[in-house]
């Protein structure tokens, strides 16, 4: 569930969506994402993340600090009353056209035109700078317009030791709450046509559940505020995985079935060419 620069197994994967009006930002999407990656490739890698809106900087990554179990916290809490999915719907001031800092173990580059990802690679450390195929960022060119593109570097030592990646964003669609699930682990364009194993929780959230909605989430009582300023008070999720395979694609659902606690109503997108 995850698209790589170079050859890399992923595993575990966990992914988070959340709708809610933060008393400073106003209405936004909260995006967690995490894996257990292995790097196969002879030198650094990089996964790669479209996200649905044009306002994305290194402001609005979040820092899990000390609290980098949060996702699975969020697991814990929706697997007491989730069993596997065997089903699923399916649905077809002026930035700089690429920011890069470092975010945890990784050197960030995020870009609303993918195709100015090379020249910016220049400014990535050699032991995090990886391969890249033109073809693969000229795809996100074409099917994912109006989206930023993070492209998260690591090397082989940092792959382990990565904390959950947070960040918060004002969303295309407030009322679609979607999480990256295109798959393809070699370094090329993902195959839309292909049927792929999966291996993930799937969660979501929104703040304007009614009472007794969804399964409450044990946060330690040590966190930040300004983190859990971010995170939801109950969770939704299912678990795909034990042998499944999916068409590739991305998870999504309406805030409108969201509410209505309806997971049966979780699609599949399959990007279309612009």
């Amino acid at each position: 569930m995850c698209i790589s620069t170079g050859e890399a197994a992923f595993s575990g994967t966990i992914v988070y969506c959340g709708r809610q009006h933060h008393p400073v930002h106003g209405l936004i999407h909260v995006l967690g994402y995490q894996n257990t990656a292995v790097n196969l490739a002879d030198g650094p890698n990089a996964m790669l993340l479209h996200l649905p809106t044009t306002q994305l900087t290194p402001r609005h990554f979040l820092s899990a600090g000390r609290t980098g179990d949060v996702l699975h916290r969020m697991v814990a809490a929706a697997g007491t009353a989730t069993a596997r999915a065997d089903d699923i719907a399916w649905m077809s001031a002026e930035p700089q056209p690429v920011q890069v800092f470092d975010h945890d173990v990784y050197t960030v580059l995020l870009a609303t035109d993918p195709t100015a990802v090379p020249t910016a690679l220049r400014q990535v450390p050699p032991h995090r700078r990886p391969d890249l195929d033109p073809g693969l960022l000229r795809f996100y060119a074409d099917h994912f317009p109006g989206h930023t593109i993070a492209v998260c570097c690591f090397d082989n030592a940092d792959a382990q030791r990565a904390k959950p990646l947070l960040l918060w964003y004002p969303p295309l669609d407030p009322d679609r709450l979607t999480v990256p699930a295109l798959d393809s682990h070699t370094g090329t364009v993902p195959d839309l046509d292909a049927a792929v194993a999966v291996d993930h929780w799937v969660l979501f959230a929104t703040d304007q559940a009614p009472a007794g909605w969804g399964e409450p989430v044990d946060y330690p009582g040590n966190m930040r505020h300004s983190l859990r300023a971010f995170l939801p008070t109950a969770v939704v999720g299912r678990y795909y995985g034990g042998g499944q395979t999916l068409l590739n694609g991305d998870f999504s659902i309406s805030h409108r079935s969201l509410l209505a606690g309806d997971l049966d109503r979780v699609e599949r997108l399959r990007p279309t060419r612009r």
